[in-house]
């Protein structure tokens, strides 16, 4: 039953992902930011628009179109509140990101940042299998770590290769994500009940990989923003500022343990 609702939940968020959002096919946003093009967005008033718009926005590369695209947005979700229907999703993106891409993502979205964004998310997942890797079979055995290593780069190599050069699919980029995210969670969850009595500091490695996992479901919702600036993925960056900081207080209590199961080593040799 459970791993029936867990595809289900998956082949909702891919269905929800592989059609786009809803706000950006309604024909009133659509039609809005055509019009908004023509009137705006050429000749003299594409100069007067320039003229009037901030250096800052300049500098981050915030042209007419997309200007259009924010106020139409807004009557689109005028005209959906006045009619009592809910508030659809615009311009909606899933990822799983490294902090400074997805800085750079939701400063300026563009293709080049949106594929950086994503591509370093999946980095950062298949990174922490291999850190997994190195804790739990790679410090007896550093030649299996190292041939896993070249393993998981030559899957990251194949995910960008495929979003880059055949078809940019958000389906499938949410799919690969949830899969690899987990088998990190099982090998780590696996690793951590083994040792949780002789070693204690790894409670701290068992809430932060469930925490990640689930807040990681922000990323299937689709709800209003918040004073309409708290949508679901902003609520997923904000949560897993402590999830990091308790994951480094578990690195740290852990690299103090080996540190000193090493010393014990050296005086005992």
């Amino acid at each position: 039953m459970a791993g029936r609702a867990v595809r289900l939940v998956l082949l909702a968020g891919v269905a929800a992902l592989a059609g786009g959002s809803q706000g950006d096919r309604e024909p009133v946003y659509r039609d809005c930011v055509l019009r908004c093009e023509e009137r705006n967005c050429s000749g003299g008033a594409l100069k007067h628009f320039r003229s009037l718009q901030p250096i800052y926005m300049s500098l981050a590369g915030w042209t007419c179109r997309d200007d259009c695209k924010y106020e139409c947005m807004w009557i689109t979700v005028g005209l959906y509140l006045q009619e009592g229907h809910r508030v659809p999703q615009f311009h909606g993106k899933v990822s799983l990101n490294a902090w400074f891409w997805s800085t750079v993502f939701h400063t300026r979205d563009t293709d080049l940042t949106e594929k950086m964004d994503y591509f370093c998310a999946s980095a950062v997942i298949l990174h922490s299998v291999y850190l997994c890797c190195v804790r739990t079979v790679g410090l007896q055995r550093p030649a299996v770590a190292s041939a896993f290593r070249a393993f998981l780069l030559l899957l990251l190599t194949a995910h960008v290769s495929y979003l880059s050069l055949v078809r940019f699919d958000y389906g499938y980029n949410l799919v690969a994500n949830v899969a690899i995210g987990l088998v990190n969670l099982a090998w780590w969850l696996a690793w951590c009940l083994q040792n949780r009595r002789q070693l204690p500091h790894v409670r701290k490695c068992m809430v932060v990989v469930l925490l990640l996992q689930g807040l990681s479901l922000l990323e299937l919702l689709d709800f209003p923003p918040l004073f309409w600036v708290l949508d679901a993925h902003a609520i997923w960056h904000i949560s897993t500022i402590p999830v990091y900081i308790l994951f480094f207080s578990f690195l740290e209590d852990d690299s103090l343990y080996l540190l000193k199961q090493s010393e014990a080593k050296f005086k005992l040799d």
